[in-house]
């Protein structure tokens, strides 16, 4: 295993130590930013033993805690802009300064999941992505982390870390995310995966691709929503009906299009559904954070895993006619609930 390492951070003017050549680094007393990747060789539960590249991104002060943030399947290393790299990330907002996941009270690491750059085209396991994040803290030399905060597919992935990995996690937070995929939920990605398919069939990746995008976008928010937003009288165009989501939906395709690969979507959502953990197996402090409405992780699943968890489990609720997204929509309210959890992470205090 190799480790290539860039490094990078808000600029003061003191002189600068001694860099490798194969690295860059600029740093300050209180935020440092690490980007780079990880050479590893990842035994997959389904496809053998592959090579790959695991690619991170680490914010924060070199003594501080370490936490491992992880997002839905399009989600990726670069949680929020920083010095290294100024465009907005997935979380924006979530670490701003004075929020839960302040990168001066916490190391965040945060990963490229494992088939995110369509090169693997083979089944893919949440417990591969366990696995490769166990690889990755070895190469950076992190024993343990303070908690895995993970967002739908990422709670996935810490779940199956939290089984596989016990000793390095003190606590696990999984926000709409259970032990298993609802038949439901399945349903409807299998029929996104058709659409995509039947748009490679015709040479069209991009247009299946798209409108695989645009069907999710109806799971991952709710008809609350769409009433407030959409309640507008159809139009005609060139004899044709056209309803009032219909270019949000479009646009929302078109933005997914541009940045994931139809491979990398095929692999990594069918890794959604092939995901299964014994939540007996956990014995990791466990905050699960469900949101009512939530139409593919329901809370009766959240309820069936925090039982599963026993002891170790504690379920938090969250309304939000965002349903799905709540997560990436509601800052302020998952901001209380990850500071909560978090809290009682550092004073030592079991759910």
């Amino acid at each position: 295993m190799t480790l290539v390492d860039t490094t990078a951070a808000l600029h003061h003017a003191e002189p600068q130590p001694h860099v490798p050549a194969w690295a860059t680094q600029v740093e300050n007393d209180a935020i440092r930013v690490r980007r780079g990747s990880v050479d590893a060789a990842l035994a997959t539960r389904h496809a053998g033993r592959r090579r790959l590249q695991i690619a991170y991104e680490i914010v924060g002060a070199e003594d501080a805690p370490v936490l491992l943030i992880a997002g839905g399947i399009s989600a990726h290393r670069h949680v929020a802009a920083n010095a290294a790299d100024p465009a907005p990330g997935w979380a924006q907002g979530l670490l701003d300064a004075g929020r839960a996941l302040d990168p001066r009270a916490f190391r965040l690491l945060s990963f490229d999941y494992v088939g995110a750059d369509g090169g693997l085209d083979a089944p893919i396991d949440t417990a591969d992505q366990a696995d490769a994040i166990a690889l990755l803290l070895d190469a950076l030399g992190i024993e343990r982390l303070r908690a895995f905060v993970g967002y739908s597919y990422g709670a996935l992935v810490g779940l199956q870390f939290a089984a596989r990995h016990p000793a390095r996690l003190q606590r696990l937070v999984a926000v709409s995310g259970a032990h298993r995929a609802h038949p439901y939920a399945a349903a409807w990605r299998a029929l996104q995966r058709k659409a995509v398919g039947l748009g490679q069939h015709q040479g069209g990746d991009a247009h299946g691709l798209s409108l695989a995008r645009q069907f999710a976008m109806l799971s991952y928010r709710t008809p609350e929503e769409f009433g407030e937003r959409f309640d507008a009288a159809p139009v005609l165009e060139n004899g044709r009906v056209r309803v009032a989501a219909e270019d949000y939906l479009e646009a929302a395709g078109e933005r997914f299009v541009a940045r994931i690969s139809a491979t990398a979507w095929l692999r990594l959502s069918e890794s959604i559904d092939l995901h299964r953990v014994d939540p007996r197996q956990i014995r990791i402090p466990t905050t699960v954070i469900a949101v009512e409405g939530d139409r593919l992780v329901p809370l009766s699943d959240a309820v069936a895993l925090v039982e599963g968890l026993g002891l170790h489990g504690r379920l938090r609720v969250l309304r939000s006619r965002y349903g799905h997204d709540a997560f990436l929509k509601e800052t302020d309210r998952i901001d209380a609930l990850l500071g909560a959890a978090l809290r009682e992470t550092t004073a030592g205090v079991a759910p």
